[in-house]
């Protein structure tokens, strides 16, 4: 008789492979572009074209994340709207106790930043406090009370600023003064008239993101969304740092574009030789928000191009209608 045999060992299952490095990568998924978000990229372009100015854009919905873009990875010179990374690391220094918002400063009448606003333009001593000179650096890009505010915070503690919100792409380098002997120096002997030269206005230093302050419109709306949020700064120093952010006075840029008594614009602009930037939050009575960024060059050298300055507010408004959208 046969004895009985052993049941057979369980079959063990084969050891995982490696992943194969040299098979290609899982094609990565993303979300289809809404179509109101293709149909606003295309009428901006052709904004842009029509306005005579070649132009970057971002705009996001500062509390969902939502975004649309037009080149907006580009660097840019950012002219004064690095005042807002200034006014973000002034009220960041504050909150941390290592600058007294209120400490009053003597500005002499002589040795001013050049300017054509605010202190740059007054005759007489003065004499006054951080925060109300951040008021001025917003409210008429004053470049006086700017290059106070420079010199108060330091352009390290901007940076610093910059890199702890994530914003690696946003440097200064210089501060306003430096910024105008620069183009001083750039101009020559001709002076303001060489400001008109097209050919002499591409070699300003000025205007290269890769020698000035800088950013790009995608890492300005991150910054703003960042001052909105509280994440610059917190309680009543955030709500301060908005406040004078909604002081402004010029309307003809992005605020153009949203002509209602109950949507509030808080903005800032920088312009230079043929650049014309403005950055802000825009607040619907609904509770939307939306940072926009926008920052063109035209191709003329005038100074005064009423459809360079109409375009920005026009982007703007397509861009957000597009974030709105159903």
């Amino acid at each position: 008789m046969t004895p009985p045999q052993p049941p057979p060992p369980p079959e063990r299952p084969e050891p995982a492979r490696p992943p194969d490095a040299t098979a290609p990568p899982a094609p990565r998924t993303t979300a289809p572009t809404p179509p109101a978000h293709r149909t606003a990229r295309s009428r901006i372009r052709r904004a842009f074209t029509e306005a005579g100015v070649t132009g970057q854009l971002h705009a996001r919905d500062i509390d969902t994340g939502a975004g649309l873009a037009v080149a907006a990875d580009t660097p840019v010179s950012t002219a004064s709207v690095h005042k807002v990374c200034l006014l973000a690391a002034l009220y960041r220094e504050a909150e941390h106790g290592r600058v007294d918002l209120t400490a009053a400063v003597d500005i002499p009448a002589d040795g001013r930043t050049p300017g054509p606003t605010g202190l740059g333009a007054m005759r007489d001593a003065a004499r006054l406090s951080l925060r109300d000179l951040a008021v001025l650096a917003v409210s008429v890009s004053d470049n006086t009370a700017a290059d106070v505010l420079w010199d108060a915070v330091g352009i390290e503690a901007v940076n610093r600023t910059m890199t702890a919100l994530g914003l690696t792409r946003t440097t200064a380098v210089q501060k306003v003064r430096d910024l105008y002997a620069a183009l001083a120096e750039d101009a020559g002997a001709a002076g303001a008239a060489a400001l008109l030269d097209p050919a002499r206005v591409a070699r300003l230093r000025a205007l290269d993101p890769a020698r000035t302050n800088r950013s790009t419109p995608r890492e300005l709306t991150a910054l703003l969304a960042a001052v909105w949020r509280d994440e610059v700064c917190t309680g009543a120093y955030a709500a301060d740092l908005r406040r004078t952010l909604g002081t402004q006075a010029w309307g003809h840029r992005l605020a153009s574009g949203f002509p209602f008594d109950d949507v509030r614009v808080s903005g800032k602009t920088g312009t230079l030789p043929t650049l014309r930037h403005e950055i802000g939050v825009v607040e619907y009575p609904d509770g939307g928000r939306y940072a926009v960024a926008v920052c063109t060059r035209a191709a003329a050298t005038a100074v005064t191009l009423p459809a360079a300055d109409a375009v920005i507010g026009t982007a703007a408004r397509l861009a957000v209608d597009a974030l709105r959208a159903p």
